[in-house]
């Protein structure tokens, strides 16, 4: 606690105050110059004689006596014993020497009685504002900014430290520029950008991107979360805002950051509280200091979210946000950069290849590849070794993507091999289908949740998938679920997530993809995965009864026939997948190269493109435009041979073409 500010509030005085009237109360309220003896004794001098003056004090069961050689005593009396004393004195002095007094309260005592519990429970409300306004001198600073200002005293971060996020960097190293240099833009008549919103799936970086901006930029760089300015009080909010513009305009040039800007932007009108609810009024003031009537600039907004699709349309306008600048999730080459950033100043032992963990980690973000260097650096400590191994780094990886490793976990010989075949399926399918990803790994040993996992890994980074792909990924993950039908004639519950992700996967291909021939190239419903209040409560789906059973149905015959495609190749290579159980139950784990030995007999089934409106209308024969690089390698695509698509003749009827025709609607008219 800070002891100089606590000495500068109201508290100690209060406190002082209430001390002295205590004091006070004690001093006056005394017995004074009276010694305290017992009651017998007090009568004995009363019946003989002894007794000049004597006072009963009734409220309080008191006698003060004054002897006649001048001591003064004092006695309580219990129940029974006040009538014997009043006899005794009457018998002694009869109605003279001795009064009977009702006591008049102590004025201060009884101040200090009526107003304690109003001083209590005023002291507790300011102690609950002060914890709920940050302490301190700001109890009674409701409408007063929470921005945290970046001084030079603050640890810097600079875009050194942030890698991936290259086109990012590049927009906002030109903020930086202006700031410093506004002449050069001023010159051309060039102006800076008000706003920019920062987006992207969490832990890709939008936070340390401001951060860097504020140990680049050189200016007064204010730093606010978008829940700081929404409290219990009607008003706050908006105060909040002015006084934060008010601080950054005293200061231009200046930067305000703030994080997590959907708490406040939301969109208006979604929730129940209508016009009059206080996120909406502080949404209300914020767009109306960006660019509202003052002109005033020298001042521009970075903000960071994770959901741009819930902002208010107001606030996300051309002069108000006029830059939009997406944070995604890093390629190849930004994870190797963010790898080796976050590898700085850890020691790695030789053989440690980063990109080799680049290419492992498709889809990481940059907090994950963090994470994955610091569980490294973990189980290295755990271990009372040097040197952060290779090895380490791949056990790091797994825990980071599934889990730490279950070693507790006892399961039977059955069930091992169940998980065994489970897993074996999910391996042989995908390394049979030509559009699957390669097999990376297959354990059976448990982590997290799953009771084993097959890895399977991209050569390279996709950011497209066609159709052929999803189906053969469809085909993939009913693997599991296949393998335990043909060898143990029944399904368990361990292929639930598998069906969930395939059902996910099949009814985004019918709903959002137009990946149907029976629906067609159409997006059905809102494709919104949540209802906001208020503006999503009465939504409804833009389809009949009818199209919602062609979609079931379509979802279901999408499922079935990659089901049936595992299931051929299962039946198949069932020598193969009985030999790769065998291996996984003794070893329990096995890499790649292990894998690619026990597949040698497997051959890839051939490529089939997935055609829409199978047997409606026919493929081109005419190939792709050749790009200059593959005019300058063989002069021919490599993407198709000559002839057809698949290396048939080219037009033709579907019945020359078996690949068209086996996936003709049967049922076409």
């Amino acid at each position: 606690m800070d002891l100089k500010r606590f000495t500068r509030g109201p508290l100690l005085w209060i406190l002082g105050i209430v001390v002295l009237l205590l004091l006070v109360t004690t001093m006056f309220g005394g017995d004074g110059n009276y010694e305290r003896t017992d009651t017998s004794k007090i009568v004995a001098l009363i019946e003989q004689g002894k007794v000049a003056n004597a006072k009963i004090i009734d409220k309080d069961q008191r006698i003060e006596v004054t002897t006649t050689d001048g001591q003064s005593y004092y006695s309580s009396w219990v129940a029974g014993q006040g009538l014997q004393l009043v006899e005794a004195l009457e018998r002694a002095n009869p109605r003279q020497g001795w009064t009977v007094e009702v006591p008049r309260e102590n004025f201060l005592v009884g101040l200090l009685v009526s107003f304690l519990p109003i001083v209590i429970i005023v002291l507790i409300f300011l102690f609950i504002m002060n914890q709920m306004q940050g302490g301190g001198s700001r109890v009674m600073s409701f409408g007063k900014s929470k921005a945290k200002l970046v001084t030079k005293d603050t640890p810097k971060t600079t875009f050194a430290d942030v890698a991936g996020a290259d086109e990012a960097i590049e927009e906002l190293q030109e903020i930086k520029e202006f700031l410093q240099n506004p002449a050069k833009f001023q010159a051309i008549g060039a102006k800076i950008p008000k706003g920019v919103l920062l987006y992207g799936p969490p832990g890709t970086g939008k936070t340390l991107l401001a951060r860097a901006v504020a140990g680049e930029a050189g200016v007064p760089f204010y730093s606010i979360s978008g829940s700081d300015f929404v409290e219990m009080f009607v008003g706050v909010g908006a105060s909040r805002v002015r006084d934060l513009f008010e601080q950054a305009k005293a200061n231009a040039p200046a930067i305000i950051f703030i994080d997590e800007i959907d708490a406040v932007g939301r969109h208006r009108g979604a929730g129940l509280g209508g016009g009059h609810d206080e996120r909406e009024q502080t949404l209300n003031q914020l767009l109306v200091e960006m660019d509202g009537f003052d002109v005033k600039g020298g001042v521009i907004l970075i903000a960071a979210t994770n959901r741009p699709d819930i902002l208010d349309p107001a606030l996300l306008r051309p002069g108000r946000f006029d830059r939009q600048i997406v944070i995604d999730r890093p390629d190849l080459e930004g994870r190797k950069g963010i790898l080796r950033v976050h590898a700085r100043g850890k020691p790695f032992a030789p053989e440690v290849d980063l990109d080799t963990i680049a290419r492992r980690t498709p889809g990481f973000t940059g907090a994950d590849l963090a994470n994955v260097i610091n569980e490294a650096a973990l189980l290295t400590a755990r271990k009372d070794e040097k040197l952060i191994s290779q090895a380490t780094l791949e056990e790091a990886i797994d825990r980071v993507m599934a889990g730490p490793e279950r070693k507790s976990r006892v399961m039977s010989d059955q069930e091992k091999k169940i998980i065994a075949y489970h897993e074996g399926g999910h391996a042989l399918v995908a390394h049979a289908l030509p559009n699957a990803d390669p097999v990376h790994k297959i354990t059976i040993l448990s982590r997290g949740r799953a009771l084993g996992y097959t890895m399977t890994l991209p050569m390279e980074d996709k950011f497209l998938a066609t159709r052929s792909e999803m189906m053969d990924q469809l085909a993939m993950l009913l693997g599991g679920r296949t393998a335990e039908e043909l060898v143990f004639h029944e399904p368990t519950t361990g292929a639930a997530n598998d069906i969930e992700k395939a059902t996910q996967i099949a009814r985004r291909m019918v709903t959002e993809y137009g990946m149907s021939e029976q629906l067609g190239a159409r997006k059905f419903g809102s494709g919104s995965s949540e209802v906001f209040l208020g503006r999503d409560m009465g939504h409804e789906r833009d389809y009949s009864e009818k199209v919602a059973s062609a979609i079931d149905e379509e979802v279901r015959r999408l499922i079935e026939t990659a089901h049936d495609r595992a299931w051929e190749i299962l039946v198949e290579y069932r020598d193969v997948l009985d030999n790769l159980v065998l291996e996984l139950m003794e070893k329990e784990t096995l890499s790649r190269e292990e894998v690619l030995r026990i597949f040698a007999p497997v051959r890839k089934k051939e490529h089939r493109p997935s055609y829409l409106g199978y047997g409606k209308r026919l493929p081109s024969d005419r190939p792709p435009v050749l790009t200059p690089k593959e005019r300058a390698g063989n002069g021919s695509s490599p993407a198709l041979p000559s002839g057809g698509p698949n290396g048939g003749p080219s037009g033709g009827s579907p019945a020359d073409q078996p690949w068209l025709s086996e996936r003709a609607p049967k049922d076409e008219a």
